[in-house]
């Protein structure tokens, strides 16, 4: 092997004249000194040792000559290359395997997130996918190879956004399909019928929720924002549970948001008596919001105590600040407020990317429990980390599923 050198550059991963970057067949990056005739394990210039991992990215495929010359075909772009396309997503060996480095930030998109990725053979589901942070999310992912299921209420919405999404790339693989929140019927059909296509299902995104709305009841004889935000995803999990497993390794990933940090929400709060029938009387639509994004804190982290010896884990994160999406719509003075502070928000494109960053991430395939925010992992709130209220609203909202599904048979 030959010995390291050092010469100037702009970028210290640029290799010195005469170095070639190669990758052996397992993933293992290696520096070719043609001058010298030499190879090494370690970057020339940094002294890093790097791996490819992964499949090819999407579209591309590996060829090898009769001769033994390995090349690379972009038939997407219709290109053709002797250097592995994975070489421009390299990651450091690193010592520790939970060392978390950040990769991406406030700023990064969720395409940037996915490049480099082939998601050929994921199902997804994700709900809220018509519109917003879902939809980009939806795009996203279907551009790199996934199937997705865009799970609406609005399924005229969620049409126009497949049609959107194949004039983008044809070979796309998306499928829309009715779900609405407000009533456990209706997801309990939405599982129903996608538990009869027989389709595996790697990822679950709990996206959809609804933020400002006044004291209503749904159907179900809930208030709203609670079983639109929180209990009509944890049946839906509930009712996907098997076919997760099945398809393991598997994530569940719950958006949630910052405003969980502000929740008055107590263990003491978290029985049925005290949420069924609700109580319209002391209500007020911000602090039913707060509440609701940190039971999606605590679902996500008692749902992966639960599922990760089944090999599915759950992460939840926050999307983005007062974002211009459909979220602020029940209201006038929010649609004024979020349209004033909207230059000074992410784009849906980058509100995505944390969804996609939990969905994605090898460094979290066998991580859950934990709550990011700008691509990172951050400390939630206080409340988030007990696990006697994460036990605690388990068992409420099986309760309350149980007793419905018991008036449903009757």
């Amino acid at each position: 092997m030959a010995d390291r050198q050092t010469f100037d550059s702009d970028s210290e991963d640029e290799m010195p004249p005469g170095w070639e970057e190669r990758v052996t067949t397992d993933g293992k990056v290696y520096y070719a000194n043609h001058e010298a005739q030499k190879t090494q394990w370690f970057h020339p210039v940094t002294g890093k040792k790097k791996m490819v991992k992964g499949e090819l990215p999407y579209g591309w495929e590996r060829n090898i000559t009769d001769d033994g010359t390995v090349f690379y075909v972009d038939h997407i772009n219709q290109k053709t290359t002797y250097t592995d396309p994975r070489l421009a997503f390299a990651e450091e060996v690193k010592d520790n395997p939970l060392d978390f480095r950040q990769k991406f930030d406030a700023s990064s998109s969720a395409l940037q997130v996915l490049m480099g990725r082939d998601l050929t053979g994921k199902y997804a589901i994700i709900t809220g996918a018509n519109s917003g942070i879902g939809f980009e999310t939806a795009r996203s992912l279907a551009l790199h190879g996934a199937t997705v299921v865009m799970a609406c209420r609005d399924l005229e919405s969620a049409k126009r956004g497949k049609v959107t999404i194949l004039n983008e790339l044809a070979q796309a693989k998306v499928e829309t399909m009715h779900i609405d929140l407000a009533s456990l019927n209706s997801v309990k059909a939405f599982a129903d019928k996608y538990i009869q296509t027989g389709w595996p299902l790697h990822i679950l995104i709990l996206n959809a929720g609804v933020f400002g709305i006044g004291f209503s009841m749904t159907e179900d004889n809930l208030e709203q924002t609670f079983q639109v935000n929180h209990l009509a995803h944890f049946y839906l999990t509930r009712l996907l549970v098997n076919v997760l497993m099945e398809s393991a390794p598997a994530r569940v990933i719950v958006v949630s948001s910052e405003s969980h940090r502000m929740s008055t929400l107590s263990e003491r709060d978290l029985f049925e008596d005290r949420v069924s029938p609700p109580k319209a009387g002391n209500f007020w639509h911000f602090d039913a919001y707060n509440n609701s994004k940190l039971c999606n804190v605590l679902f996500a982290n008692e749902l992966n105590s639960r599922l990760l010896p089944h090999g599915v884990v759950a992460n939840s994160l926050h999307p983005g600040n007062m974002m211009s999406s459909g979220m602020p719509r029940h209201w006038w003075l929010y649609r004024l407020l979020f349209a004033l502070v909207r230059p000074f928000t992410k784009s849906m494109q980058q509100g995505a990317s944390t969804t996609v960053y939990c969905a994605v991430a090898e460094e979290l395939s066998n991580v859950g429990g934990l709550y990011f925010n700008n691509c990172c992992r951050c400390p939630p709130s206080k409340a988030a980390f007990s696990k006697s209220m994460a036990a605690a609203l388990w068992s409420l909202s099986e309760k309350l599923i149980d007793s419905r599904e018991r008036q449903r048979v009757q």
